[in-house]
């Protein structure tokens, strides 16, 4: 028999928690999450990388989480993603590289590099 632990449930739906136990639920994982990219930023600018289009873009989105506007999670998805309307002419590769960058931005990037993704 498998030794898993059982799921916490809340005794109500999320819709009628009160506040409190909105936090209680979710604060613990998302303190979490919180530390690791501060962990990553810390790790691209010790190896000096921190000038990387995509962690200018986690700096960047970051800010967006205490500028004390609503809807974050949408606005910091834009912020992440492309905002072009119209397909590339020549693909710029397969993976997708998780924020935006200008092609004028890439195009700086050199022979063999990913010009331009999401």
């Amino acid at each position: 028999m498998s030794k898993t632990r059982p799921t916490r449930r809340s005794a109500r739906p999320l819709g009628t928690a009160s506040p409190r136990e909105i936090v209680d639920l979710g604060f613990v994982p998302v303190r979490a999450r919180l530390i690791e990219v501060a962990a990553f930023l810390d790790r691209a600018e010790r190896y000096a990388a921190a000038d990387d289009f995509r962690c200018a873009a986690l700096r960047e989105a970051a800010a967006l989480l205490v500028d004390g506007r609503p809807e974050r999670a949408r606005r910091i998805l834009e912020k992440l993603s492309d905002p072009t309307t119209q397909p590339e002419t020549v693909s710029s590769g397969k993976a997708a590289l998780g924020a935006w960058r200008p092609a004028a931005a890439a195009a700086g990037q050199g022979k063999g590099k990913v010009r331009k993704g999401k």
